[in-house]
């Protein structure tokens, strides 16, 4: 039967590419396990993308569709795909599937010996002089912050087992919610494994994590956790 794996997809105005990934992930899926369920959280999007998964979860209840009031910037709908994962390996990816099937086969196999597996890619998804700024700049900060020493902090997949995530309740509400994951675990000591990949580039719709109100949503959220980390010291 092999493992039991919750795949999680946080959702934003992603009606162009949302049921050609869950279709492919489920297929996928199949081939990989038994017993799974595709989760796909909705950040309040506003073009129809919800409809289009709950549509689809009508005809599988393997799919489900979970959808948030307000949009959250990332972090909240990301924490809440978390939440409600029930299997014992959690499968996190963005929305509009950026890794292929040899890879994430590859990658799960790696969780037998680790409870972190995340990508790191030579490749940037979507790669301009301007995001390689911000990535470079962003990991850079955070590592020297909060002593993360992770490549590619926020990559955009991830494998983590439940267990080391159950009690976990996430503060961030933007991007940064990848590094309160790693904080969480390096906190438990955690056996983190990195993954090399290329990045798949989106064929359609584009990407919002390196909008303005996405990287102020960001800062303030380093701010807080900071804040914090120094009180509990």
């Amino acid at each position: 039967m092999g493992k039991s794996i919750s795949f999680v997809m946080p959702m934003y105005n992603e009606s162009a590419n949302i049921e050609r990934a869950v279709t492919l992930l489920k297929n996928l899926a199949s081939s990989i396990t038994e017993d799974f369920e595709i989760i796909v959280v909705d950040d309040a999007s506003s073009d129809g993308s919800a409809g289009i998964v709950q549509d689809i979860a009508g005809y599988d209840k393997r799919i489900k569709l979970y959808r948030m009031k307000r949009n959250t910037k990332f972090g909240g709908a990301f924490a809440e795909g978390f939440k409600r994962a029930s299997n014992e390996i959690i499968v996190y990816m963005d929305s509009d599937m950026p890794v292929g099937p040899e890879d994430i086969k590859a990658s799960i196999a790696m969780i037998d010996d680790a409870d972190i597996v995340t990508a790191v890619s030579g490749v940037e998804k979507g790669d301009t002089a301007f995001r390689k700024f911000i990535s470079e700049g962003y990991n850079n900060l955070v590592r020297s912050l909060f002593g993360i020493n992770i490549r590619d902090i926020n990559s955009g997949y991830k494998i983590v087992r439940r267990e080391l995530i159950k009690d976990i309740e996430f503060i961030s509400q933007s991007p940064f919610v990848d590094a309160e994951l790693f904080m969480h675990a390096l906190k438990k000591n955690a056996r983190i494994k990195e993954y090399s990949l290329i990045f798949r580039s989106r064929t359609a719709g584009r990407s919002h994590i390196a909008s303005l109100p996405m990287i102020l949503a960001t800062f303030r959220d380093i701010a807080k956790l900071w804040f914090r980390s120094r009180r509990e010291r």
